[in-house]
């Protein structure tokens, strides 16, 4: 990743602090990068990229890190990024994908796959958490990024819709796991589940708690993939 000198940015600004900051520097067009489902055992790996326009149409009314929004305003505020947004991708990364390639390659791969697809060229990039190598500009890896830098929330707000959107149609197949209030994550139902019925294919069989739960249990009832192309969205299965 190609980094520059230190930007300086205020204290007690707000979630556009750092994109205004940035834009001052040069950087007109700033994209952000943010993922759904590292923590769970089930269900595909979501990375979204996003650049909002600067001036008040980038104000995304309640944006804010995915994980401290209801689901309805998730989805009120996935609409208006969506329509406010100068480009945005969304890529899904299957779970036996995750299984075969590891959680973290997954993760810097899907990222340069969302970012290498907006249709607009960044200028700079910030990506939650995680330094990206190999891109074509600059960029930051922010330590909780998606609550310091609105494209980064953006792009968290993209990335948990989707992955709840997937993980919602997994339910509709495979309704004794749950999925639809766990999303896949690790939880006392979810692996109850798990050690009475066995994993389906919605299952990352890479992991402990999956595996072993599959020792002596059949796996469900295989089905079709849910996973599918869409606007704006690159399934990678």
């Amino acid at each position: 990743m190609i980094t520059i000198p230190r930007t300086i940015v205020r204290r007690d600004g707000d979630l556009y602090t750092l994109e205004d900051a940035l834009r001052r520097r040069g950087f007109g067009t700033v994209a952000g990068a943010d993922e759904a489902g590292r923590g769970a055992c089930a269900g595909p790996l979501v990375v979204a990229a996003a650049i909002l326009p600067p001036g008040k149409r980038g104000r995304v009314p309640g944006l804010a890190d995915s994980k401290l929004l209801t689901p309805a305003v998730r989805d009120e505020v996935y609409t208006e990024i969506v329509a406010r947004a100068t480009a945005y991708s969304i890529v899904i990364i299957g779970q036996d994908l995750v299984d075969g390639r590891g959680l973290h390659v997954c993760n810097l791969t899907g990222m340069r796959r969302a970012l290498a697809k907006l249709s607009v060229a960044p200028d700079y990039v910030l990506t939650d958490g995680f330094a990206v190598d190999g891109l074509p500009v600059p960029g930051l890896a922010v330590w909780k990024g998606d609550q310091v830098a609105a494209c980064i929330a953006a792009a968290s707000v993209l990335a948990k819709v989707t992955r709840d959107r997937l993980m919602d149609d997994w339910h509709e197949r495979f309704p004794q796991y749950g999925f639809d209030a766990h999303k896949g994550y690790v939880t006392a139902v979810h692996q109850a589940a798990l050690v009475e019925h066995g994993p389906c294919e919605a299952h990352r069989r890479s992991y402990a708690n999956v595996r072993n739960a599959g020792v002596s249990r059949r796996a469900a009832a295989p089905g079709e993939s849910v996973m599918s192309d869409n606007d704006g969205v690159e399934a990678a299965i």
